[in-house]
């Protein structure tokens, strides 16, 4: 049973002790002479019982000694009660029409009502103490989204759903995760380790090899042709006749349509000075 269940009938079982006790003092009262402290004092023991079943049912144990005293203290109440309320229910069955062995059969059927409920008030209310002082089972968190690893040996892995909302991948990220990946030592070639991240020959490299030709005459012909070096000579005729045509054009101008760079084009120029006014000399 579950703990708001357990409170439920503990209800029940505290309304039918009181219903037993309501019983055993209307009897004592019944009883008693007619005035108000005589009624008073009969009706005392049943009340009594009720609040001393009250407490031990709400007050937790601490000590093993004080629970066995109180568990005394509280059958000595419940008998005392119980002797009263019997005798004073036998009286008032009898005077009230009640014959035969039934004035004594009918105050055993209140007592045994009441003793019945208090022990069960009792046992409840330890089960639920027990129920509440349990730790409370943690929630568990929703069920994270498995990334299912399909990693392939020499391949970087693809980035999680998860990952993806760290943020961007960084280049130095990158670089990290390829140097983690292990390298494979493929044949040496010409003295030199193949890393495993090698580019094969592409569609097109193949298909020339096909026909006969071999990757370094494919990767010569895809090569651009490089420029011929002029020398300085040269690169100063070049520049008058450009100067000629174009009289106000800056340095950086001349350099870039000479095909070199500003400072190598001032030092060429810084060196022809140099050398004329040497011979001038």
């Amino acid at each position: 049973m579950v703990l708001p269940q357990l409170r439920r009938v503990r209800w029940a079982v505290r309304a039918t002790l009181v219903l037993g006790v309501a019983a055993s003092v209307v009897a004592n009262i019944l009883h008693a002479l007619d005035n108000p402290i005589s009624q008073a004092i009969a009706a005392w023991p049943p009340l009594a019982l009720l609040l001393t079943v009250e407490l031990i049912s709400r007050v937790p144990v601490h000590r093993r000694s004080l629970a066995f005293a109180r568990l005394v203290a509280t059958a000595t109440i419940a008998g005392i009660a119980a002797w009263v309320s019997y005798w004073h229910m036998v009286g008032v069955a009898a005077r009230y029409g009640e014959t035969g062995a039934s004035p004594y059969l009918l105050p055993l059927s209140v007592d045994g009502l009441i003793v019945v409920a208090s022990i069960c008030l009792v046992e409840l209310a330890g089960r639920i103490t027990a129920l509440e002082n349990q730790p409370a089972a943690a929630t568990p968190e929703p069920a994270a989204v498995a990334h299912e690893d399909r990693t392939v040996p020499g391949l970087i892995p693809v980035p999680s759903a998860t990952d993806a909302r760290r943020g961007p991948t960084t280049t130095a990220a990158l670089a990290e995760v390829a140097a983690a990946l292990p390298r494979k030592s493929l044949p040496k070639t010409r003295g030199a380790e193949v890393s495993a991240f090698a580019p094969t020959l592409t569609r097109q490299s193949r298909v020339t090899a096909t026909a006969g030709t071999t990757t370094k005459d494919a990767e010569k012909a895809t090569k651009p042709a490089t420029r011929t070096r002029r020398t300085p000579a040269e690169t100063l005729e070049a520049a008058a006749k450009i100067k000629a045509a174009t009289p106000d054009i800056t340095d950086a101008d001349l350099a870039a349509r000479l095909g070199i760079s500003v400072s190598h084009w001032r030092t060429i120029r810084r060196r022809a000075e140099q050398e004329d006014l040497r011979l001038a000399a």
